[in-house]
């Protein structure tokens, strides 16, 4: 895909979830009925939006193939992911704990550049982006072995890496890790920032080079908007580092499914409330659409457009 295709782009997203770890011990997160989740996608394009970002990494819930499947059914472009989430989410024998630092750069490597393997089975999917995650304040030695291997992936393939930091923290230790690994840290999000409210630990996040993906905009009440505060006052000096996603990972947010606020919040709710307290609308069509087809596109400075 071009980058200048992908419109209106979900920048952390959850798209299907499925499988018999998720369904016993994660079921609020099971996303598997088809024709909902078509719905609610379906309404989305009518909205804009063209792209989603989905951030289930290896054996976490992913299903490459089901990915694949909604897309030709709603014509909604959707990126799907390499890489390992947290420990939690994944059985006590899983190959999580034992696999060494080069086999999964190897591994990421092969699931951009080849294909994606989902429980042993072709997909015919390629990923479009790394998914890795850090535990709360401080990663653990397997964390920062997944973030070494994501970096160096990076920096054969130049796909973009999507971190997941647990409540906003320990994203400075993130971004050593993958700087170190030889990633350019342009095409590197971090997701879930906005759960700390400090401008000034934004600010020197942002001054590393990342971007930041804001999603709880829908988790604060309406009087009391971290997200939209912190949009407010970072969007006008860092026009090109933010992007904007929901992570609705539980069905329970998805209208289709009979929750709320839907998926449609940011684009009928969220962004119509920034332009309402004048945010400048270039700013606007930065957040939602020329900012995150910057950040998830290949890096063209590394990896394998820079080789072929």
């Amino acid at each position: 895909m071009s980058p200048d295709t992908l419109g209106i782009c979900y920048a952390h997203e959850h798209v299907v979830i499925r499988g018999p770890f998720v369904e016993q011990n994660f079921p609020d997160f099971l996303l598997e009925d088809f024709d909902k989740i078509c719905e609610e996608l379906n309404h989305l394009r009518s909205l804009g939006v063209g792209t989603m970002i989905d951030a289930m990494p290896i054996d976490s819930g992913r299903s490459a193939v089901d990915l694949a499947t909604v897309s030709r059914r709603t014509g909604m472009d959707v990126v799907a992911p390499t890489g390992l989430h947290l420990r939690l989410y994944y059985p006590t024998d899983h190959w999580y704990d034992t696999i060494d630092e080069d086999s999964l750069t190897q591994r990421l490597i092969d699931e951009i550049e080849r294909e994606i393997t989902d429980d042993g089975e072709p997909s015919g999917v390629k990923a479009g982006v790394i998914k890795i995650a850090g535990s709360r304040d401080q990663l653990t030695d397997l964390e920062r072995r997944n973030f070494r291997a994501a970096g160096r992936a990076q920096a054969v393939t130049g796909c973009p890496i999507l971190t997941h930091t647990e409540q906003g923290t320990a994203a400075l230790e993130q971004i050593q890790l993958l700087r170190d690994a030889g990633a350019n840290l342009e095409h590197v999000v971090l997701s879930h920032v906005d759960r700390i409210a400090d401008v000034t630990y934004h600010k020197e996040i942002l001054s590393t080079g990342v971007r930041l993906e804001f999603d709880s905009a829908m988790r604060y009440p309406a009087n009391a908007n971290v997200t939209f505060d912190l949009v407010m006052a970072l969007a006008p000096e860092f026009s090109d580092s933010i992007v904007l996603g929901m992570d609705a990972a539980r069905f329970s947010y998805w209208s289709s499914f009979g929750g709320k606020p839907g998926l449609d919040f940011l684009v009928t709710q969220f962004a119509p409330k920034l332009r309402a307290e004048g945010l400048d609308e270039q700013l606007i069509q930065n957040l939602l659409v020329n900012n995150p087809a910057q950040a998830y596109s290949f890096d063209r400075n590394n990896g394998m457009e820079n080789k072929q």
